[in-house]
């Protein structure tokens, strides 16, 4: 039985890993920051808690050494590293923990992993964030694409994904970057623009408010599922050279898009209750993010599974009927 280490274990695509990792027979262990409510983190490992492989750990990636005893403890074969400091607006917020959580930590985990656990292999998360404001002349952002950033927290990345490279070099580690665009699902935090966007429309459609406020709506991202991505995660990190991976599905919409079709699948027009505010916008703005899975598509036998509206769907539906729920009790 394979063993898998995750960090960030109690996010969007930590839970989704653990899910398929013990689908496909591994004994996975995850490391979680300690919150003083629980219930907070645990909701999205609710699916895999009673799995008897499954076993959650405290840690920090800014304590090198709660990872080293983690590490010695389990013995990995597998190291995904998902945790960080995930959002991009707050980053401008909070640089300096950013930096120590998205950089520093990255560090951390290769320094364990280098004196612990040398043989097995690591997988980084790294960010299209890292791209910011490069286009190529096809309207693509790839592998070979010029790194220039507009936020602390793709600065951050940037770092943790050349420092990665750097180790995979210089100690011969078998160390790999996923370098994921925009993904989704109904368990992505409803800070983000995405879950934002559904769960206003959804109490909107419920009468329970009337408006939405959000900043840039003519932003482009590259947006895909979550469940997609961490398919990837697991083809990057065993394939059989360490290299590095953009994940993406090749297509690219608007803030403004998304608004039309969540609105009218909840047979509304988004024009009637959208607002952008100021205090949403970045102080530096990153306008278009669409991503070239070329490499991944045809060295991993990677492909997305579901399309861009599908996506926006399941998570009306499920804040739908958590919205509902609610109300039934109340």
């Amino acid at each position: 039985m394979k063993k898998a280490f995750i960090t960030g274990i109690a996010g969007q695509d930590g839970s989704y890993l653990s899910e398929y990792l013990l689908e496909l027979g591994y004994e996975v262990h995850g490391m979680v920051r300690r919150n003083s409510v629980a219930e907070n983190q645990q909701s999205r490992l609710n699916a895999v808690r009673l799995n008897p492989n499954f076993f959650a750990h405290y840690g920090d990636l800014t304590d090198q050494t709660s990872i080293e005893r983690l590490l010695t403890e389990i013995n990995p074969d597998e190291i995904y590293n998902l945790g960080a400091q995930s959002h991009v607006r707050v980053s401008f917020d909070v640089p300096q923990y950013t930096v120590q959580a998205n950089a520093l930590g990255v560090i951390n985990m290769l320094e364990a992993y280098k004196r612990i656990s040398p043989q097995a292999k690591f997988y980084q998360a790294s960010s299209s964030e890292m791209f910011g404001l490069t286009v190529e002349d096809d309207g693509y952002q790839r592998e070979t694409s010029v790194m220039n950033p507009v936020s602390p927290y793709g600065c951050a990345k940037v770092f943790g994904y050349n420092i990665v490279r750097h180790y995979r070099r210089a100690y011969n580690l078998h160390a790999t970057n996923g370098i994921l665009f925009n993904h989704e699902s109904p368990r992505r935090g409803s800070n983000f623009v995405t879950n934002k966007v559904v769960k206003t429309a959804c109490q909107i459609k419920l009468g329970l408010t009337d408006k939405l406020e959000l900043g840039n709506m003519d932003s482009y991202r590259d947006w895909g599922h979550s469940k997609d991505y961490v398919r990837a995660m697991h083809k990057v990190i065993n394939h059989d050279e360490a290299d590095d991976f953009c994940i993406s599905t090749m297509e690219t919409h608007s803030v403004r898009e998304m608004c039309d079709v969540v609105f009218k699948y909840l047979d509304l027009d988004y024009k009637d209750y959208v607002s952008q505010n100021p205090i949403y916008m970045r102080p530096e703005e990153l306008p278009y993010l669409k991503g070239d899975s070329t490499k991944a598509r045809t060295t991993l036998d990677w492909k997305p599974t579901y399309t861009f509206e599908e996506m926006m769907h399941e998570m009306c539906d499920h804040w739908l009927d958590v919205l509902q729920n609610i109300e039934s009790t109340r």
